[in-house]
């Protein structure tokens, strides 16, 4: 009898374990929105895709460079020997004389025609510009997913460990109990051994899942950027769902970054197609020059002078080994290459789209069913103990029924996981899952100041940020 007393004591002390942790949370909890945040800000990986835009907008910069002029100054000195000029002097009364010449000028090219090629490089890298802002946006869609599944997951893992401890001290009860009704002539040392054994097992799980936790936090560093703080369960999302599997493909097809990109990288490519061909148009250049000259005034007359040319070209291609005809196809080959990827996107973003939505209701329906089978588990648990202390049950019978709520309880928090994950991966597949629609308390990335402040720069050698 004080067997039974000591063993309900501590079955509802064990209930009570996860209302007690819920309700003494810190005064620092993070909510999954604000380690969100914090990953938007402070992902390593989000801010080098960053630095790769600031990079690709330097290309519209560089193919403006084919409407500038090109400048160059140059200087040489050239010493020529020769013979038999004729010339006789005091200071040279031989046929051989020596001549030195120094030169210095100052070049300007400019180009006025070149088949519309350069035209045609801005346009691209332009494009260039507007897929590779299109898939940062991708980047930090998917690194606020990464974030919210690495909370949810420390959320489950941090319910696990609980659950297993709460395992791990009705099972000390039970060898209790064991040795207790051994004691006293109504067990046996099988029953005894069996809930060593089950007690074993429990300390291996609650090992487990302790490594599992820990692992997970590590995740959600390297992801958010700093340790996590009050983790608690966190909720769907249910505001941002969609009402049917049509809309949401829909608006993945319209908004996500994936598919804008591949669009984007099509009319890059077309305008290099259109850059190609123009090699094989004519060209037109005008080029100025600037030149002083400084000979030995004993050979010529006309040894110091300054010179000034001006000089129009046209250019006009007619066979340039074959190369021309090679980039078109080449540049040709690859519009088709950016076109097959926007099938590509688009095929990604629907499959993505219809396995959280399928995900989510499972999710939602294996939750129902989870609680269910708590309830019905933990009936059964209450039942079989009665039954064991009168007699009609045995101690493999109990720790059989506390399995079957281990398990529920696991699965239950396994399912809450899957239900909060499948949502936030829903939006996200959508295109979504941004700081602006999530209202996330943090300062949103701006990638057209970057580009604005170099896209027309002629000169400099140091970044925007003073690098």
């Amino acid at each position: 009898m004080i067997a039974v007393l000591r063993l309900k004591r501590v079955f509802l002390a064990a209930c009570a374990v996860p209302l007690l942790a819920m309700t003494s949370l810190p005064a620092s909890a993070e909510s999954i929105y604000e380690a969100m945040a914090k990953a938007y800000e402070h992902n390593p990986d989000l801010n080098a895709a960053r630095a790769g835009l600031r990079a690709t907008d330097e290309g519209v910069s560089i193919a403006k460079a084919g409407w500038r002029p090109q400048i160059s100054a140059f200087a040489q000195k050239t010493r020529t020997k020769i013979d038999n000029v004729g010339v006789f002097s005091a200071s040279n009364p031989t046929d051989k004389y020596t001549y030195t010449s120094n030169q210095i000028g100052l070049t300007i090219t400019q180009q006025i025609f070149d088949g519309f090629q350069t035209l045609n490089n801005v346009r691209a890298a332009e494009s260039n510009v507007y897929a590779q802002r299109a898939q940062v946006r991708a980047s930090e869609i998917q690194i606020l997913l990464s974030a919210a599944q690495s909370y949810a997951n420390i959320a489950r893992d941090q319910q696990i460990v609980a659950i297993r401890k709460q395992n791990l001290a009705f099972l000390r009860e039970q060898v209790n109990a064991a040795n207790a009704r051994l004691d006293v002539g109504e067990g046996t040392k099988t029953d005894v051994s069996l809930a060593q054994a089950q007690l074993a097992q429990a300390q291996a799980l609650l090992a487990t899942a302790v490594f599992q936790l820990k692992q997970s936090e590590a995740v959600y560093v390297q992801i958010v950027g700093d340790a996590p703080r009050g983790i608690r369960q966190p909720s769907p999302l249910t505001r941002q769902l969609p009402k049917g599997i049509d809309n949401a493909v829909a608006t993945g097809m319209r908004e996500h970054p994936s598919v804008i990109a591949a669009s984007y990288a099509i009319d890059a490519a077309g305008y290099q197609v259109k850059s190609a061909e123009g090699a094989m148009l004519p060209g037109v250049v005008i080029q100025g020059q600037l030149q002083n000259t400084n000979g030995d005034p004993t050979l010529s007359s006309l040894s110091n002078y300054n010179s000034a040319s001006l000089t129009a070209r046209l250019n006009v291609p007619i066979y340039q080994g074959g190369a021309e005809y090679g980039q078109i196809r080449q540049a040709k080959e690859r519009l088709g290459q950016q076109r097959i990827l926007l099938d590509s996107a688009r095929a990604e973003v629907q499959q993505t789209i219809v396995s959280a939505m399928a995900q989510h209701e499972a999710a939602k329906a294996v939750i129902a069913a989870n609680n269910s089978q708590i309830r019905a588990a933990q009936e059964a648990l209450n039942g079989v103990i009665e039954e064991r202390n009168v007699g009609q049950a045995t101690t493999l019978d109990v720790l059989d029924a506390q399995a079957n709520v281990l398990t529920a309880k696991e699965s239950l928090a396994q399912s809450q996981r899957d239900s909060v994950v499948s949502s936030f991966a829903i939006v996200a597949s959508m295109g979504q899952l941004t700081i602006d629609n999530l209202s996330l308390k943090v300062a949103k990335y701006e990638p057209d100041v970057h580009y604005k402040a170099v896209k027309d720069a002629w000169i400099g050698l140091r970044t925007v940020d003073g690098r």
